[in-house]
């Protein structure tokens, strides 16, 4: 008797998959599934999260069969699965190629945003309402978008909307005077930025661990796209040492205690402890694949990279001619209208002044021929430029027609070249498989994702080994550090650092709550110090890693 498949329910930010999976089937092949169905290339982000049977989060190994792990079961309940972002960019207008991409990054840190999880100032907050609110429902419009129209969005933490004494209605006044600025922003554009001034957000993409140094001190280890990072216990948004991934060649741990090796000679591993071992496993599997990442990004991109960002260029280039074409034939539809309108109403004026001299002419014995010949020359002329104008208008319309169905089969033809492109690439990859090669043997999709991390199947293992517990890292001494230079958005751009001073200002005139301590330690950092993510992180990684490690141990 075959065995019995099990139901799988994977839950992503906006769908809900489900699947039956035999005993046999494998993380990867369950993961593989997922991103087939929602059509997802950019897949190294990713990976299926769930609870375990104590109710801690873990994440899917891909390399082990799913009904081996410790999954927590209900009783005539699928087995139950998330399907999240576990790694971030370090530039989202860099790295997400697909639109599927940024969406799921949008939808997920917009939700971390809602719910405190990642921390924004409030004036921050209405900013990024507002690109909500553009992506989903496009241009701002008087006649449609009616007073309430906002009323079931969620658009700002209830922190925010607790603090300061304001009604639904006048919060939606705040939000829809920066929607209006956004006028013209398609979805995937709106979403974008959003995500651009969402990453420049002190916690954005970062993980947060209990440690302790050979003190005792109890610390936070954030651990992102850029390094490692500790935190005082009551500041998660100052680090106040840094080590950029770039300066790692080595992690291991035994049992509770973590040791990170330094590529500069001089320095020795510096140690923390962690509550427990599985916590270990989690900071080694974010390390392995965070710096795995960081160091792709410093390299030149593999071929089925740029292939990916060129079709994404192409498409985008694809539909904003479309949106142009569009506008043009917007535009084109309202001036016919509106010279239509004018030529009836000059036709109905004149029409009406003939009416109104025949009205009062006197005696044809003293009328003369002149003025009635005038008339009705007046009248031709009137007629011909009214026909000439009909004309030009459907000449107008049908070039506006004969573009559109030119752009149509342009897109098709777009279309039809990428998928032949795909199915030739799905027979290359189906042949070297067969083969038992490797297609892409530089290839970000087919090299182990980076979430799966080789580890020992005894969960209680503390030797130290090879497999798991002690990772070489492949690490370049000289990758750019450009981080440490970058502007924030709201820095740069001086219209958007301008009004959110100006909803800082009238906010705080309506604030009933005291400032929260996330609140009054960004308010020191920025208003008081002009210190943001960024130059804090060029500060924290300043002098010698020795220096830093010893800084760290006397902490």
């Amino acid at each position: 008797m075959p065995p019995k498949p099990v139901t799988v329910r994977v839950v992503t930010m906006d769908s809900e998959l489900e699947f039956a999976i035999q005993p046999n089937t494998t993380g990867k092949q369950l993961f593989d599934q997922v991103v087939k169905n929602i059509g997802l290339r950019e897949i190294w982000f990713f990976g299926l999260l769930f609870t375990d049977s104590k109710d801690f989060p873990c994440w899917l190994k891909l390399n082990k069969k799913v009904l081996s792990q410790d999954i927590k079961k209900s009783l005539d309940q699928p087995l139950a699965f998330k399907f999240r972002a576990r790694f971030f960019p370090e530039e989202v207008s860099e790295e997400l190629i697909q639109e599927i991409t940024q969406k799921l990054f949008f939808l997920q840190v917009k939700d971390s945003i809602l719910t405190d999880e990642i921390y924004c100032p409030p004036e921050t907050c209405v900013l990024l309402a507002s690109y909500a609110m553009q992506a989903k429902h496009g241009d701002f419009k008087e006649d449609v978008h009616r007073p309430g129209v906002l009323h079931h969005e969620r658009l700002l933490p209830r922190r925010v909307v607790e603090q300061y004494q304001l009604s639904i209605d006048e919060w939606e006044k705040r939000v829809v005077n920066w929607w209006k600025e956004h006028r013209g922003l398609v979805k995937e554009e709106a979403m974008l930025e959003y995500l651009k001034v969402a990453q420049d957000l002190e916690m954005y993409g970062v993980n947060y661990f209990d440690i302790k140094n050979k003190k005792g001190t109890e610390l936070y280890l954030g651990v992102d796209a850029l390094g490692l990072n500790i935190y005082e216990k009551q500041d998660k948004l100052t680090p106040k040492i840094g080590f950029p991934w770039s300066e790692i060649q080595n992690i291991s741990f035994n049992d509770k205690k973590f040791v990170i090796k330094p590529m500069e000679k001089k320095s020795p591993p510096f140690h923390f402890y962690a509550p427990r071992l599985r916590i270990n496993r989690r900071i080694l599997s974010l390390c392995m694949g965070n710096h795995e990442l960081y160091m792709r990004r410093r390299k030149a991109d593999p071929l089925d990279i740029q292939q990916m960002k060129q079709q994404a260029r192409e498409e985008r280039t694809a539909r904003e001619r479309e949106r142009q074409r569009m506008q043009t034939e917007i535009a084109l539809r309202q001036q016919a209208e509106k010279d239509r309108k004018e030529m009836e109403e000059r036709v109905k004026s004149f029409e009406d002044t003939t009416n109104a001299v025949k009205r009062e002419k006197p005696p044809r014995l003293f009328l003369s021929t002149f003025d009635e010949d005038e008339s009705v020359e007046e009248q031709n002329r009137m007629a011909n430029e009214l026909n000439d104008r009909r004309l030009q208008a459907e000449e107008a319309e049908r070039r506006v027609q004969q573009e559109r169905e030119e752009a149509e089969r342009e897109h098709q033809r777009m279309m039809d070249r990428i998928q032949y492109e795909d199915i030739q690439k799905e027979k290359i990859v189906l042949e070297a498989k067969e083969n038992g090669n490797n297609p892409y043997p530089d290839s970000r999709i087919d090299n182990r994702h980076p979430m799966d991390v080789p580890d020992s199947d005894d969960e209680e293992n503390s030797m130290t080994s090879h497999n798991g517990h002690d990772i070489q890292f492949e690490t370049d001494p000289n990758a750019s550090r450009h981080e440490e230079s970058r502007v924030s958005v709201t820095t740069r751009n001086q219209n958007i650092k301008r009004k959110l001073e100006e909803t800082r200002q009238d906010l705080g005139r309506r604030q009933q709550k005291e400032d929260t301590r996330e609140d009054k330690i960004y308010r020191e950092n920025m208003l008081d110090k002009g210190i943001d993510k960024y130059k804090t992180l060029k500060k924290i990684r300043e002098g010698t890693v020795k220096r830093r490690i010893d800084e760290f141990e006397a902490m």
